[in-house]
């Protein structure tokens, strides 16, 4: 029970003050004229602005609340290196029973969990949201069990009362990191790219060791391993070996006594891209079609085009002096002997054999196919002749025979059930409503996928590869009529966009392929093949753990699923014979980037209200209480600030100048005043 005595103006406090400044004023009159009554009417004023005050006695029946302490035990992936989790456990249960021995003292325990993603240990987030669920007026003290490594130590964060670290771990704790410092998001196939890698040895490090083995591994291919210095920024050159998506795995073996070596990998992710594409277009005469393809070649800014057309074949007697002739000489023996591996893609466009080219070319021709170059050959009438390219040693790569007929029938051109499965014909805009071609070249014994029709169902698209290579034959030569619009047009700059692109090997348009993309933690694993059916994927984790997925069609030809990865790293794909990897987040975590303790995060916090660090490996610290804005913490102990909060359960007021009081003693006073300078 305690009692005071409160006041509630009857009136606005400035219209108070201002009758006592007018009753003073009048007093001071009535003295100053030597009135016997001004002691009386003072006391008469005094009584009134006491009324006006409004005074009341009051009691409180009040019950003692319990002071709280927070303890906040951080569980994220950085605390259980070594033996930080027992340190924390034990520490937190010691804690709480000598807390709760205390008198008028509850103890609240908080977890602090990893946060979401990659987003590191949230402890001011986690003691944020547990100080606004109790009362500030009650909280005694905050003890943070933790590494120190926190990652949100940037938010702001009102204490009511001192916050102490407990940190855990050990002074003689040392780790290994490796860190990639440079890391572009793509770079030019075949050519160089510089990346900067650096390796720390952090904390209680053991002295002596200069150099690391570093291994390097592209798309999960075996390792090359180097030594490297430690502590220094390394300036390393890496070559993508192909478009696309290269995953780049560079790895430190762990060494003896370090805490993890989940932060001796670095994942990066980069996309080859090709400088410029290289293409020989050789027209064997002018025609439309001829436009057409270099029109393509030209509009696409990538591709450095080489076009030569033949004008004037050798037979050609049309008796024009030679000095006359403006043409240029076709450089054969450059392009097709000597720098032919230069070419990404070569087109022969209707051309036949004229002695141009001697057979020993061809040969050449055929062997840089089959080391990984690529043929196109879109055929006209010269195909089906006794000139036809055909007639040569190109014959060991065509994928397919001519039959020497010509048929010059009007036909709509039709994506067979298999090129509705292949990415250079699937989904073609206009879905086969398309107009019509007015010539084909019959062929035979089609090697590889045929991938369109024509006349009566006869090849019109094939597509096959040749040991390394990839070969092409469009036996019309009819595709510009799409261009110009004959009956409607067709898809014609898309098709031979494809074609073209998929012949220098371009991954999206790859027919069997196995690709994975990832958002946040969840990859979706897509599977593009020929087949109708496709075997389940094995998925192999960073741990090694290996998990068998099934796939369900999408789109034709293209099977699917997705996976919610468990943990960050480097993830492996295997379907058959198409392998993949992918990688999710950092192949080292945020809480695996430091993680040796230290309380730098958290001194700021800690010293605010001049809370205290201490190590748990020293011992658990005694509890003091202590007085608000004292040191808190010292040698050995920690302080709590004892709040003495409590609940009031009952208020009676009784009013000290009832009005009838009021009433009579002014009546009275006045009454006086007025008697006794009448006597006067």
């Amino acid at each position: 029970m305690t009692s005071s005595i409160v006041y509630d103006p009857l009136i606005p406090f400035a219209l108070l003050l201002t009758v006592a400044v007018i009753a003073g004023l009048g007093v001071l009159i009535a003295a100053l004229r030597g009135l016997n009554g001004w002691p009386l009417r003072a006391l008469a004023a005094l009584v009134v602005l006491g009324a006006l005050l409004n005074p009341s006695y009051q009691q409180e029946d009040r019950a003692p609340l319990s002071d709280i302490v927070l303890i906040v035990e951080d569980e994220s992936a950085s605390q259980k290196l070594g033996d930080r989790a027992t340190q924390t456990a034990d520490a937190a249960s010691a804690l709480a029973a000598q807390i709760i021995a205390r008198p008028n003292t509850e103890v609240r325990r908080i977890t602090v969990p990893d946060g979401t993603g990659d987003a590191g240990t949230e402890l001011v987030t986690a003691l944020s949201n547990a100080l606004a669920e109790e009362p500030r007026g009650r909280i005694a003290g905050i003890l943070a069990l933790s590494d120190g490594r926190i990652h949100d130590a940037d938010l702001p964060l009102d204490l009511p009362a001192p916050m102490h670290l407990l940190m855990t771990g050990k002074e003689a704790d040392w780790d290994r990191r490796l860190s990639v410092r440079n890391a572009p998001a793509f770079a030019i196939i075949g050519e160089p790219v510089t990346l900067t890698l650096r390796i720390d040895d952090l904390g209680a490090a053991p002295a002596g060791e200069q150099l690391a083995p570093l291994d390097i591994s592209i798309d999960g291919e075996p390792a090359q391993t180097f030594r490297v210095p430690i502590g220094q920024d390394l300036e390393l050159p890496i070559t993508l070996p192909h478009g696309g998506r290269n995953v780049i795995q560079f790895s430190l073996p762990e060494a003896e006594g370090e805490l993890t070596d989940r932060n001796n990998t670095a994942l990066i992710q980069m996309n080859g891209v090709r400088d410029r594409l290289r293409v020989l277009l050789v027209s064997g005469e002018p025609h439309p079609g001829g436009r057409t393809w270099r029109n393509l070649l030209k509009s696409d800014s990538s591709v450095d085009l080489v076009h030569f057309t033949i004008l004037r074949p050798p037979e050609k007697q049309d008796g024009v002096p030679v000095n006359e002739l403006s043409l240029i000489a076709f450089p054969t023996r450059e392009l097709f002997m000597e720098k032919i591996d230069d070419f990404d893609l070569i087109i022969f466009d209707r051309y036949k054999r004229r002695g141009i080219l001697p057979s020993l070319y061809l040969e050449n021709i055929s062997s840089y196919v089959r080391n990984g170059g690529a043929v196109l050959v879109a055929a006209g009438p010269d195909f089906a002749s006794a000139d036809s390219i055909f007639r040569s040693p190109l014959a060991s790569v065509l994928p397919a025979t001519p039959t020497a007929r010509v048929l010059e029938t009007p036909f709509a051109p039709k994506v067979t059930e298999l090129g509705a499965r292949h990415p250079v014909t699937a989904d073609l805009p206009g879905g086969g409503d398309w107009g019509r071609w007015l010539r084909q070249i019959d062929v035979e014994e089609p090697q590889g996928n045929v991938v369109m029709e024509g006349v009566d169902g006869r090849p019109l698209l094939v597509l096959n590869r040749v040991e390394e290579g990839r070969v092409a034959l469009l036996a019309s030569d009819q595709a510009w009529l799409w261009s110009r619009g004959y009956e409607g047009g067709g898809p014609q700059l898309e098709l031979l966009r494809r074609l073209a692109h998929w012949m220098m090997k371009e991954p999206e348009l790859e027919e069997e392929a196995l690709t994975a993309t990832a958002e946040g933690q969840t990859m979706r694993i897509t599977r593009r093949t020929l087949s109708e059916t496709v075997a389940p994927v094995i998925l192999t984790a960073p741990d090694g753990t290996m998990t068998e997925l099934t796939l369900s069609e999408g789109e034709t030809g293209q099977f699917e699923t997705t996976f919610q990865g468990p943990e960050i790293g480097l993830y492996r794909l295997e379907n058959g014979d198409q392998t993949s990897v992918i990688g999710l987040g950092p192949a080292a975590p945020r809480e695996f980037v430091d993680t040796i303790a230290d309380d730098s995060a958290m001194t700021p916090l800690v010293t605010a209200l001049r809370g205290g660090v201490h190590r748990l490996e020293d011992g658990l610290p005694r509890l003091r209480d202590v007085r608000a804005g004292r040191p808190a913490s010292g040698r050995g102990w920690i302080g709590l600030t004892p709040r003495a909060a409590y609940e009031t359960r009952d208020v009676r007021q009784t009013a000290i100048l009832p009005g009838w009081l009021v009433l009579l003693l002014s009546a009275f006073l006045i009454t006086a005043a007025w008697l006794r300078e009448g006597r006067r």
